[in-house]
């Protein structure tokens, strides 16, 4: 090109501009096209050097390529010119269309900026566009805008110094480097480009694989975990069916993994539970409930629930964390039982006959003004309650006796409830549900008062019995035999009574060679006769170590009513229990 004159232009010299700008599309990355720029300045547009200076992120530009001097490549490759020098340089001077040509004349301002910048020796110019060693020409790079037109963002600069014909480039000259510099944009926004696609599918390819390391790692946990875990549906119709579940939970319940997936939760808890599992809450809920095995028992376990998510947006799922707490609940319940239950005999001891006794009176007193109970009554079951009461059973110290089912009043409750019901928490027990009491008796006007019969000889009224049992005669049997026949004594003694009572009566030990009896819904004479039944069961003989054994035993009869207290309760009757002690000769209070 330094030989031709305008506008005749050599084919050859326009197949090597050609291949330079091919190669600049066939760079395989960012560095190696820059680098491709710079040689093609040098190898296919006649110029000595060439610098391209690439606009980094924060705006200033770097020099990141270099051609034609391997001194000056090392002297500035890398050095960082500020934007403001730049675009100072891309203002002064000529402009021959986008390029931006600065002579000697002028350019010696610029010798003290931030620019990285290179100097060549060279005679004076000894005619008018001869190039001088100080004069500098830039090419733009900008972003393709619409059309193909160069007018987007500076992408960067390409400084080119000392044409191989040492004149200043013509219109060919001039034309030749601005489209250069235009296709040398595209090349680099394409690197660009594709650096960019090559990065994110590099990156794409590590979460990949940081993915699916993951889901194989919550694979192995998942399946492998020594306790149970289910993945099931959050939401919807399907809310809560089991979609998938691994070995653990499986062989905790007895069925396999395909049978689960037919189950909810809902399908597979205690029916008593199924409010505990409801009011667990999805994030973060935890619950001790029972769930059902393929035999039909019932398994005590602990649910731990999470919320997961399929992806960003992806639908959410239940992982439910499940963990075998039977063994937990059997020492509990078995901690239980030590506190309530005495070792020896295994029958409630003297603090749960206290706390079962308790559960059946209240502080209210068994007597109340007729205008009192009325009123408390109104409140209670409604105004029209006592149109009712005056009728079926007279005044309301008659009415408050718990009777068995069979009674004329459907309003009144079943006798009180077995000690199985009790410790499982159903619906026996007492009655109790406290308000805020507005009156002296507000507080109890949900509670089944519980009353005594009032004289001496049977008339009717049913109550609760409190049977108080003294051994005669066990004292000899410790001192003769030992405290081993002693206890053997108290077990059967313990049997017997147990056996000789209803499933609702609670039968229980005080500590020595006392018991108590709790009996429900009995009158005056079934109370009698209730003690008779259970001294003739006692009085039998007890075979110990090949001996038979025989003991006695004295009753009294007490009875609770509202306004007393256990105390008071188990006081009167272990009087009564002395009394007939003493009104028996003593040769007959025992059998032998």
């Amino acid at each position: 090109m330094e030989t031709e004159s305008e506008p005749y232009v050599r084919l050859t010299t326009l197949r090597q501009l050609h291949q330079v700008m091919a190669d600049m599309n066939t760079a395989r990355s960012l560095a190696d096209t820059l680098q491709t720029v710079a040689d093609g300045v040098v190898n296919g547009l006649g110029y000595e050097l060439a610098c391209v200076n690439l606009v980094r992120p924060d705006g200033d530009l770097v020099v990141a390529a270099l051609s034609g001097n391997s001194a000056a490549e090392a002297l500035i490759t890398g050095r960082v010119g500020s934007r403001a020098s730049w675009d100072r340089r891309l203002n002064m001077g000529e402009a021959w269309g986008d390029l931006r040509f600065i002579p000697h004349t002028e350019g010696w301002v610029l010798d003290e900026d931030d620019v990285p910048q290179w100097y060549t020796d060279g005679p004076a110019p000894r005619f008018e566009d001869e190039w001088h060693p100080s004069d500098r020409l830039f090419a733009p790079m900008y972003t393709p805008g619409a059309g193909g037109a160069s007018c987007g963002e500076l992408l960067g600069v390409i400084s080119v110094d000392r044409p191989r014909n040492g004149r200043r480039p013509g219109a060919w000259g001039r034309e030749a480097l601005q489209m250069y510099a235009f296709q040398a944009a595209i090349a680099i926004s394409n690197a660009r480009l594709r650096a960019n696609m090559q990065r994110a599918l590099v990156r794409l390819e590590r979460e990949q694989q940081a993915l699916r390391a993951s889901e194989e790692s919550f694979r192995q946990a998942f399946e492998y975990a020594p306790s149970g875990m289910a993945i099931a549906e959050m939401g919807g119709d399907q809310h809560g069916r089991i979609l998938r579940t691994n070995d653990a939970l499986c062989r905790l319940l007895g069925r396999p993994a395909s049978a689960m997936r037919r189950y909810a939760f809902s399908d597979l808890v205690h029916p008593e539970d199924i409010g505990t599992l409801l009011r667990t809450s999805a994030e973060g809920g935890r619950a001790e409930l029972r769930l059902g095995r393929r035999d039909g028992t019932y398994v005590w376990v602990s649910l731990r629930n999470s919320v997961v998510a399929d992806a960003a947006d992806g639908p959410r799922f239940l992982l439910t964390h499940v963990e075998d707490i039977e063994e937990r609940k059997r020492r509990e319940l078995q901690l239980a039982h030590r506190a309530s239950h005495d070792a020896l005999t295994g029958l409630p001891n003297s603090a749960e006959l206290r706390s079962r006794l308790s559960a059946r009176i209240c502080q209210r007193p068994q007597a109340l003004p007729a205008g009192a109970a009325a009123d408390s009554m109104d409140a209670t079951f409604g105004e029209n309650f006592g149109d009712g009461l005056t009728d079926g059973f007279g005044q309301y110290g008659d009415f408050g006796i718990a009777q068995h089912p069979s009674a004329q009043h459907p309003a009144v409750p079943p006798p009180h409830p077995s000690f199985d019901a009790y410790e499982a928490g159903g619906n026996g027990a007492h009655a109790f549900d406290f308000h805020a009491a507005t009156g002296p008796y507000d507080a109890f006007d949900h509670h089944v008062h519980t009353v005594a019969p009032e004289s001496e000889r049977d008339d009717g009224t049913k109550g609760l019995a409190v049977l108080f049992c003294d051994l005669d005669g066990f004292k000899s049997i410790n001192d003769r035999f030992g405290h081993n026949a002693g206890d053997a004594v108290l077990i059967e003694v313990a049997r017997r009574l147990s056996r000789g009572v209803r499933d609702g009566d609670t039968v229980a030990r005080l500590g020595g060679d006392e018991f108590v009896v709790l009996a429900d819904g009995l009158g005056r004479a079934d109370a009698q006769d209730l003690a008779v039944r259970l001294r003739n069961e006692i009085i039998q003989p007890i075979r110990v170590d090949g001996r038979a054994m025989r003991v006695g035993a004295s009753f009294g009869i007490g009875w609770a009513h509202c306004g007393m207290t256990a105390d008071e309760v188990l006081k009167s009757a272990d009087e009564r229990m002395y009394v007939e002690k003493r009104s028996r000769p003593k040769q007959h209070r025992r059998a032998g």
